[in-house]
């Protein structure tokens, strides 16, 4: 099933300022930044860690889960998601996102937003 915790990804109205920030004042390194028309960067110490992924709010309106949410990769998501509905989570097959990831997404019992991916940001 889960196999890390990826990351938290924000939405920003100004993503390339919010990356900016991050990145060019408290000095996190941009190990990777793009992510297509996705509009989106992960601001981390080392691209293998957890990190914050910031995407743009304009172009993921419609798709996101949340303002904030939890980010845990896992092996393969279909197994995963086989595992979680035989427990009784009530969620959504996986789907190929538009940044060429394959995730899920959920809310726990509290409504906190969390997104499973298959291998990782």
């Amino acid at each position: 099933m889960i196999t890390a915790f990826d990351g938290i990804n924000l939405y920003s109205k100004d993503p390339a300022a919010l990356v900016a920030f991050y990145s060019e004042v408290l000095g996190i390194p941009v190990p990777f930044e793009g992510y297509g028309e996705a509009g989106g960067a992960k601001i981390a110490i080392d691209a293998s860690q957890p990190g914050i992924i910031i995407w743009n709010a304009d172009k993921w309106e419609n798709l996101t889960t949340g303002t904030v949410n939890l980010v845990f990769s896992c092996g393969s998501l279909d197994e995963t998601y086989e595992q979680l509905k035989a427990k009784g989570l009530d969620c959504q097959p996986p789907a190929t996102m538009e940044y060429g990831g394959k995730e899920m997404n959920f809310r726990d019992p509290d409504g906190n937003a969390i997104t499973l991916l298959e291998g990782g940001y």
